[in-house]
Parts: C-alpha cells; sequence; structure tokens
C-alpha cells in the first residue's frame, strides 16, 4: 500500500477544486503544484477576458498541465457571458433549428473563445433529454424531448467543442431530462427501467462516446428500477457497470457537483467523495463553495478509506491516471480553430418562431414577468429590455393587471415570460392581461409548452443575450450594436 504521501497526492489527482477570488488564493496554486488535478471556475472567479485569461496563466504555471474548467454551456448555462449573457444559444434553440453542422459550428467557435481564455475543460454539453415539461434543472439546456435529435447535437456538440480546443464532458450521467425534482436541492427519481432508459436517456450518452467525448459526467438521481438505491453518482452497477462496461467508455468520468443536496445532504461531501470514487468517478467537482479546509477534510477522508480498505488503492490509482491521461490530452491540443464570426446571433435568429400575425408595433409597452431561475443558471441578465428602455420588469405576485392596462393605453402591449409552463401565477397574470387585450403579444424565452391567446406568440428557445436580440429585431427594435459588453 501506498505510503500516506503518497496516497495524499493520489487524492489530490482526484479534486477538481474551486476558490473565491478573481485572484487564485496561495492554497489554491500550492495544491496544484501538490497534485491538485484541476479547478473549476464560476462567476464569482470572471470579471473580463483579461482578468481571466491572467488568472488562468497563473493557474496554468502552478503545475503541469493542471485541468482549468467551468460550466459553460451556451444559452442561459454561461459563465463567461454572466454580465449580459451569452453570445451563442442553448441547446433548445439549436434542436429547435436541428442542423447538426450549425450545432458543431456554435460549439466549435464557443470552444475556440474558451481556449483563448486559457480553458482546457468545458463541463457541456448538457445531452439530456427533456421529456418533463416541469423538469426545474435541464429545459432549454437540453436539446429537445428526442432521443434521435438530442444524440446527433450530442455528437456535433462534442466533436465542436474539442476542434475549438477544450475537452468536451457529456452530461449528466445516465440522464437528467425525466425528472421533476433539482438535485441541487434534493435527490430525485426516476421511473425508468432498462429498456426505456437504453432507447431513451442512454442513446445521447452513446453518441457522445462515440463521438470521443473526453469525459462524462454524472448525474446525482436515483434509478429505482434499475434495483440501484442511492444517487447515480455513488452507485458503482451505474458508473462502472453500465457506462464503463456496457458503453465501453474509457476517458475521464467526473461527479456532478458533490456539494448538491441531492448527493451529500445526508452524508457530508467527504462521505460523498469516497463513494464516488468507488463507483467509478475519476474527478471530483466540489462545487462553488468547498474551499481550503473542507479540501483537506475530503482528502483525509479518501486516504482513511484507503487505508480502512472502503476504497482499493488500485481503484485510486486508476483515478489519478485517468485525470492525468486527459490533462496530457489538453497538453498536447493543436491550436484551437477560428470561430465564425456571429455564428451564435445567425444561430439564435434561426431559432425564432412567431405564431399570428406580429405586424408593426406602435411604441410598445414592453413587460418581462420575473421568474426563479434554477442553481445551475444563477444570477445572468436575459429580457428584450436592453433593445427597449421603457421596459419594466414585474413580479407577478405583487403587480396589478389593471395598471399594466392602464400604462399600456394607446400602445401596442408586449408580455415577455420565461418558462411561463412552470409558473401558473404568472400564467394567471398573462391570460387576465390577454383577455383584456387580445392584441398582445406574447414572447416566450424558455420552452414554448404554453401559448396563451394573444395576437402573436413568439419563441425564442431560450434566454442568451443573442435569444433576446434576435426576439427585439423581430419585435421591430433597431438595437444598440454595442450590447455586447464583455
Amino acid at each position: 500500500m501506498p505510503a500516506d504521501r503518497s496516497l495524499e497526492r493520489l487524492a489530490n489527482a482526484t479534486l477538481l477544486v474551486p476558490f473565491e477570488a478573481y485572484d487564485p488564493p496561495r492554497w489554491t496554486l500550492e495544491g496544484l503544484a501538490d497534485g491538485i488535478a484541476g479547478v473549476c471556475l464560476f462567476h464569482n472567479n470572471i470579471a473580463g477576458p483579461e482578468q481571466v485569461k491572467e488568472l488562468n496563466r497563473l493557474l496554468g504555471e502552478a503545475a503541469d498541465a493542471p485541468l482549468i474548467s467551468l460550466d459553460e454551456e451556451g444559452g442561459d448555462v454561461t459563465r463567461i457571458g454572466h454580465v449580459a449573457g451569452s453570445d451563442y444559444p442553448g441547446n433548445a434553440a439549436l434542436g429547435a433549428i436541428d442542423d447538426p453542422e450549425l450545432t458543431r459550428a456554435v460549439h466549435r467557435a464557443l470552444g475556440a473563445e474558451l481556449h483563448a481564455l486559457g480553458f482546457n475543460l468545458d463541463l457541456a454539453p448538457s445531452v439530456d433529454v427533456n421529456t418533463a415539461a416541469d423538469n426545474p434543472v435541464i429545459g432549454t439546456r437540453s436539446f429537445g424531448a428526442d432521443a434521435d435529435l438530442v444524440a446527433r447535437h450530442a455528437a456535433a456538440a462534442v466533436t465542436g467543442l474539442q476542434e475549438g480546443g477544450v475537452a468536451a464532458c457529456a452530461k449528466h450521467f445516465p440522464g437528467h431530462g425525466a425528472t421533476h425534482q433539482d438535485s441541487h436541492d434534493e435527490l430525485p427519481v426516476i421511473d425508468a427501467d432498462a429498456d426505456l432508459l437504453d432507447r431513451r436517456e442512454l442513446l445521447p450518452f452513446r453518441a457522445a462516446v462515440d463521438a470521443g467525448a473526453r469525459s462524462v459526467l454524472t448525474a446525482h438521481i436515483q434509478l429505482p428500477a434499475l434495483g440501484a438505491t442511492g444517487p447515480a453518482t455513488l452507485t458503482p452497477e451505474i458508473v462502472t457497470g453500465l457506462l464503463r462496461r456496457e458503453i465501453g467508455f474509457d476517458g475521464m468520468v467526473i461527479s456532478d457537483a458533490l456539494e448538491m443536496r441531492g448527493v451529500s445532504g445526508d452524508i457530508g461531501v467527504p462521505e460523498a467523495s469516497v463513494r464516488a470514487l468507488r463507483a467509478g468517478c475519476d474527478l471530483l467537482c466540489l462545487g462553488r463553495y468547498v474551499y481550503a479546509d473542507e479540501i483537506a477534510a475530503i482528502r483525509a477522508a479518501v486516504v482513511e478509506a484507503v487505508r480502512a480498505g472502503r476504497l482499493s488503492g488500485e481503484r485510486l490509482e486508476d483515478a489519478a491516471a485517468r485525470t492525468a491521461a486527459a490533462r496530457q490530452w489538453t497538453k498536447e491540443r493543436p491550436a484551437a480553430m477560428a470561430g465564425a464570426a456571429d455564428v451564435g446571433l445567425d444561430g439564435a435568429r434561426r431559432a425564432v418562431r412567431v405564431e399570428g400575425e406580429l405586424g408593426p408595433l406602435h411604441a410598445p409597452l414592453v413587460v418581462e414577468f420575473d421568474a426563479p431561475v434554477g442553481a445551475a443558471v444563477g444570477d445572468v441578465p436575459w429580457g428584450v429590455g436592453p433593445w427597449f428602455p421603457d421596459a419594466v420588469r414585474l413580479e407577478a405576485a405583487t403587480a396589478r393587471p389593471a395598471d399594466v392596462l392602464s400604462d399600456a393605453s394607446g400602445r401596442d402591449l408586449v408580455l415577455v415570460v420565461r418558462d411561463a409552463h412552470r409558473h401558473p401565477m404568472i400564467r394567471s397574470f398573462v391570460t387576465e392581461l390577454c383577455r383584456a387585450r387580445p392584441d398582445a403579444v406574447v414572447v416566450e424565452m424558455g420552452l414554448p409548452i404554453w401559448r396563451p391567446e394573444c395576437r402573436a406568440h413568439v419563441s425564442t428557445y431560450g434566454a442568451a443575450r443573442v435569444n433576446a436580440q434576435s426576439a427585439a429585431e423581430v419585435l421591430g427594435a433597431a438595437g444598440p450594436a454595442s450590447l455586447r459588453l464583455r
């Protein structure tokens, strides 16, 4: 059995750590030098392109090709675009267009931008088949509800990202699209038997693996029909049995964030880390708020688990070898291919759908309805307000329809919602306004599942900046060309 110091370095080689700063803390640089596999950046680490390039340069110099990663899906889930919204349409918009070559080009451009900023691993794409309309965590992050469609775009996205110069990561295995709960808060349960799982959830993962995805990220979901109890991330039958042996994936398996309550709420992050490694995960994504002291506790728990025989030394060595191979791949990656200019905006424009007769709008009053977003999305601006300076943002719980109707007197009325099908209060508010103003226009910037009776209904299939600009153009706004704030 390796000595404790060797075990500590092996444990370090399985850690993907966060930190809370625009500059790398000393403990992070020292940890990378001592074998920590890499870092995951979030909004709180990114102020702008030049800052993040310098940050990533310092991180990259701390060790030999550390993994420098982030969750950058484009669309609603963006880190590099968190100031003004993403320059790339999300997966739902690309799925609505259903042009795999466009999906590949968009992800190639995204990968090239990430590569130029100093990243080498993108925790994307989401290849979940979103079959639950009320899914609170996937939604527009999915290419769609049809497994074949998702599979062809999964392969295109993986290919594009890796052509752009970063390792892709297909997620959330074995599929988070049929859930009605958010694994950030609880453990969702999916009632899918082996046959349905194979025909629906697993098809896009097979396509992503066949396309050469360098990594796959697990889901904190429970699949009782498979005879497995507890989160998939901690289940050997799913990670090792299903992903490794049945599908034949030989790359790096990454856990979803272990601070999420769906995996560690009852046992704590150190114990979840041990069980994830034992199940077959190679790289432990710890989340956003797990820092130096907690990381030391995780390392100690892994070492102790090997000493106690709960985790084999061979499994830990195998995990470390797979993260080392991923790091070597990024080190040897050739220069990224340049992305096509405005490919994201062009794609977002192609995704917009208009039902009804829109026609010219007269001095429109634009009313946007705020709605909570999932933890994966975070606080990212959305809406068409930048193109309509007098647009108003309302809370359906506190605003009054009569006030909106009064303000809209003599003007066209545009109502902007986001996943209205998931928010009954917003639906009621919009329905009342449309009854009083059947000439109103409704813009849906989430999934267009609910459509009220109105003059025209505009669907963008996402709330990224480029989706918003595309909607604004359809509404007749000239639009500020200088909106790119990043």
